[in-house]
């Protein structure tokens, strides 16, 4: 298959759209050539009587010619070609090689369309066994139709060979080979245009990648630079090849997506929450350009649901990365037939397998087909997104400058979960447990987790990103540079990851977390939580924020449904006998509760980062040139914890914060500290003490940790980590941190790669000691002032009371 631009027929992509072919080819007066396609003698009978009762009255017996050259739809392989084939393309004539074969349409049932995904089939419909092929033709005749691929003349095919690397032109060795696979990729196409493009999958990948010249000469550059034989390092790349190609089988995308339905459904509502017409769009997308689905990662479910969307819709199975720890029995071999290529966690010492799986993106870029990855690398443990892996991106981008595709789509994709199964997984690591190894009694475990309800889940698209618009936007005059090349892929990668942010929708439970653990530790009747919920949604409405739901959350018994769920799942519990039922956050559940309050906490930390420096600035004698060194030096403090827009971005996005609250807030803060605190006090609802307390707490607990270290003793982060939760439980129970849910692994490690971005950790620096002391009292400053904001937070509803 070439690009779009081939004239060769046999070769050319059409869309997707176009009506199959199903009449005698147009040869212009030369020979037609039927290369047959048939697995049995059913198929065969069918194919000759096609060509016996469609051929024109004016072609005789010696007009064409049948070739039976491929069995390619079961064990995905061809067999060799005929030598009859090899002699119809030498001769001096120029014959029309037409390809044709027989497709097998599924059976709709009760008025459902053929491709339903809620009837479960074992068996493949569409390459069915002999006696069926006997029983479909007998029974539904409609079911079995001929196909006949895009033909083109031997001519053709031989100047496309020559093309490719094939040898000169009086030779025929190879080309046989090569005109019954371009024979086969015309067919699937022309299949694809009868049967939906959901089944747009790569034929003959391997024999295709390796057949190339550039990728035989890569391979021969490699053994040159690593002192191999040129053999050894082709049956190297061959291997590597098989280890991570996907190897899709039609059948199986049908099945994968009917048991993913099946899977999702007992646990989950019985739709997936989408917009179909964003997807169609996309879809539209596709059609032009090659398009990489980068979804945020926070279940295993993941990858299952995406998948189960797009094929509902008609979209095909995209190209999906997985790593390689999944390709365990049964899980491995059925995804890997459904889309997923494996690849190794790690390979930077292995230059073939590198070389390999870089070609491997080219030909799904170049091919147009679709690709997934996840773009945080894993799953996030704390909530947030995770900051983004350039590996796989930077081969796409490899790919697009070098002329691979004229522009490539990146597609932002936000899974939220109103309830996820694997929370208590990530909760057991941040309090320093090790990750549980993928095997199949690891996969049982899981699915025996469906038992409960977890709600609704959220599919959201960004708006995509454009690699031809994001890189004429760059400086498109300046010199190559290796290092502004990796910088504006980091700029590509956080751009993606700031489109999901946006798009990620707020749910009831993400909001109603969001409220109790502001709270602490203290219980909250049906009538507090409703009080302290009104002016969030206030927000929420004003600024236009994406939401699920917000009418559960505005009546009480909205509120009631969605705290029972918590209940139901043990993360919130309900004290009924006393005057009236209080509810609280499970003692030890505030990982869990914070998981969900930390989908949706990007949207709050301008505005708490606003608060602070407000606090900070109402005792200076200059209160508008200390608000914005505050707001900077927040920045600076937490930006390894949210991504945070380029510095005069932030700075607008800042005054568009306050705004909201009071548009002469520039003015206020300009005349004098009752006008600051006025400003201070107008703010509604005050966020900073329960989006931002956690992250300071814990990094509060790395400052003091820091401060007791000698910076004489070599340092073990391992040994360290562990003394910050030991430290941090102790802080907790000494109630010096308000919640258990700073005591995390996760958050520790953050705060120690910033000590170490400002070399506090390993440092030959003289006043190291005094260094970390100001970093830890940095953060006990800035904890005072949370506390400051959460007593006017306080004062403020006690006087609503």
């Amino acid at each position: 298959m070439a690009s779009q631009s081939s004239t060769d027929p046999l070769t050319r992509e059409e869309p997707d759209s176009a009506a199959p072919r199903c009449s005698w080819p147009e040869s212009g007066g030369r020979r037609v050539v039927f290369l047959l396609d048939a697995n049995t003698r059913t198929e065969r009978r069918v194919l000759q009587k096609w060509i016996e009762s469609n051929r024109p009255d004016d072609v005789d017996s010696n007009g064409f010619q049948t070739l039976h050259v491929l069995a390619s739809r079961r064990g995905g392989t061809t067999r060799d070609p005929p030598p009859r084939l090899e002699a119809a393309l030498a001769t001096d004539e120029d014959p029309l090689m037409a390809p044709l074969r027989v497709a097998w349409l599924g059976q709709a049932q009760e008025g459902q369309p053929e491709n339903n995904t809620r009837i479960l089939r074992l068996s493949n419909p569409h390459d069915p066994g002999r006696l069926r092929q006997r029983l479909t033709l007998r029974r539904a005749p409609d079911r079995c139709q001929v196909v006949v691929g895009e033909p083109a003349p031997a001519s053709q095919l031989r100047s496309r060979w020559r093309q490719l690397g094939g040898t000169d032109a009086a030779a025929t060795t190879g080309l046989a080979e090569f005109v019954v696979r371009q024979a086969g990729l015309a067919l699937e196409r022309a299949e694809r245009r009868l049967r939906g493009a959901r089944y747009k999958v790569p034929r003959f990948l391997n024999e295709e990648i390796l057949a190339r010249p550039a990728f035989r000469g890569g391979l021969a550059r490699l053994a040159w630079e690593t002192g191999s034989s040129e053999a050894e390092v082709s049956h190297e790349a061959e291997a590597y090849l098989t280890e991570i190609a996907a190897t899709h089988s039609t059948h199986l995308i049908d099945l994968s997506a009917r048991l993913i339905h099946a899977l999702y459904t007992r646990g989950y509502g019985e739709r997936l929450r989408y917009d179909r017409p964003e997807l169609e769009r996309i879809y539209q997308l596709s059609q032009r350009y090659p398009v990489v689905f980068l979804p945020s990662h926070k279940s295993n479910l993941d990858h299952l649901v995406l998948q189960y969307a797009l094929h509902e819709n008609g979209h095909p199975p995209n190209h999906a990365a997985g790593g390689i720890n999944m390709n365990f029995f049964p899980v491995g071999p059925l995804v890997r037939r459904s889309g997923v290529f494996f690849i190794r966690r790690t390979f930077k010492k292995n230059p073939v397998y590198k070389y390999v799986l870089h070609q491997y993106i080219d030909y799904l870029i170049e091919k147009r087909f679709p690709l997934e990855w996840y773009p945080e690398g894993g799953r996030s443990r704390s909530g947030k997104l995770l900051p983004p892996r350039m590996g796989l991106l930077a081969y796409v981008v490899d790919a697009y400058h070098r002329g691979k595709s004229e522009d490539v789509y990146l597609i932002p994709v936000s899974i939220n979960y109103d309830q996820i199964q694997d929370v208590g997984e990530y909760v057991a690591e941040q309090r320093g447990g090790m990750k549980q190894k993928e095997s199949f009694s690891w996969f049982l475990r899981m699915l025996s987790r469906f038992r409960s309800r977890y709600g609704d889940i959220h599919i959201r698209f960004g708006e995509p990103v454009s690699m031809r618009q994001f890189f004429a936007e760059q400086d498109p005059d300046a010199e190559p540079d290796p290092d502004e090349s990796d910088l504006n892929i980091q700029k590509l990668g956080f751009e993606v990851m700031n489109r999901i942010n946006l798009v990620t929708p707020m749910t009831p439970t993400s909001l109603l977390t969001l409220s109790l653990l502001g709270k602490g530790d203290r219980a909250l009747t049906l009538q507090e939580i409703h009080e302290s919920l009104q002016d969030l949604v206030s927000y929420i409405r004003a600024r236009a924020f994406p939401v699920t739901n917000l009418t559960d959350l505005e009546s009480r018994d909205g509120i009631t449904k969605t705290l029972q769920r918590l209940v139901d799942n043990g993360v919130v519990s309900c004290f009924s006998e006393g005057p009236e039922p209080v509810w609280a956050i499970v003692p030890d559940q505030h990982l869990t509760a914070a998981y969900y309050r930390n989908t949706i906490i990007h949207f709050f930390v301008n505005g708490s980062i606003a608060e602070l420096a407000l606090a900070g600035a109402v005792e200076a004698e200059d209160a508008t040139a200390t608000f914005w060194a505050e707001v900077m030096r927040l920045r600076d403090l937490m930006k390894f914890e949210f991504f945070f827009a380029d510095k005069d971005t932030f700075v607008e996005q800042i005054r568009a914060e306050l705004a909201v609250h009071d548009p002469e807030w520039e003015a206020k803060l300009a005349g004098g500290r009752e006008e600051v605190r006025s400003l201070l006090r107008g703010i509604r609802p005050l966020n900073a003490h329960r989006v931002l307390r956690p992250f300071l707490a814990a990094y509060r607990v790395v400052g003091d940790a820091l401060e007791r270290h000698d910076p004489t003793e070599k340092f073990d982060d391992g040994k360290f980590l562990s003394y910050c939760l030991a430290l941090g439980k102790q802080h907790h129970l000494q109630r010096s941190i308000r919640s258990a849910e700073s005591v995390s692994k996760t958050l520790f490690q953050t705060a120690l790669a910033l000590a170490r971005n400002r070399n506090l950790v390993e440092s030959e620096d003289a006043n190291i000691d005094e260094q970390r002391r100001a970093f830890a009292e940095e953060l006990r400053t800035e904890l005072v002032r949370i506390d400051a904001i959460d007593a006017l937070s306080l004062s403020r509803r006690a006087r609503l009371v």
